[in-house]
């Protein structure tokens, strides 16, 4: 996919207003989501015959002139419920993670509320968090991503 249709293709997830878009070919797997910041976050996957890991992605990171030059490889936390996502513990306390701590595996990085049932949702990954893709008690879907990890 040249620089061009990729333009177009983040143009039209923009002017469709959706949060994420995704496109697939035997060959290409490319999607586009938006940051809470409503920066374009564009994220491009071999295809499963070479052998990739589903949970591990390469992200291209925001559109750039280096697009493509650099992947940076992160693991992504999906939520296991449709529910309200919650940063803290309570109201008045800090976040259990923010962009740039270092987490263990088993770290609790946030609470999804599901059936008013506190989920507290925790890190299968050791390393650094990049980016929280969700902003404090707002409803996510099943499969949302919440987090993106840099492993190491």
């Amino acid at each position: 996919m040249d620089f061009k249709s990729l333009k177009e293709f983040i143009q039209l997830a923009k002017d469709e207003g959706v949060a994420s878009l995704k496109y697939e070919t035997d060959k290409l797997k490319l999607g586009v989501s938006f940051a809470p910041n409503g920066e374009p976050v564009v994220y491009r996957s071999q295809p499963a015959n070479e052998n990739v890991s589903e949970n591990k992605k390469t992200n291209q990171g925001k559109l750039s002139e280096n697009f493509g030059k650099q992947q940076i490889p992160y693991h992504e936390i999906k939520s296991p419920f449709v529910g309200t996502f919650y940063a803290a513990p309570s109201p008045d306390d800090s976040p259990y993670v923010k962009k740039g701590d270092k987490i263990e595996v088993g770290k609790t990085l946030c609470i999804v509320e599901a059936m008013k049932i506190m989920n507290e949702i925790e890190s299968e990954v050791s390393g650094v968090v990049v980016e929280t893709l969700v902003e404090n008690e707002s409803f996510v879907e099943f499969g949302q991503i919440l987090f993106r990890i840099q492993e190491g």
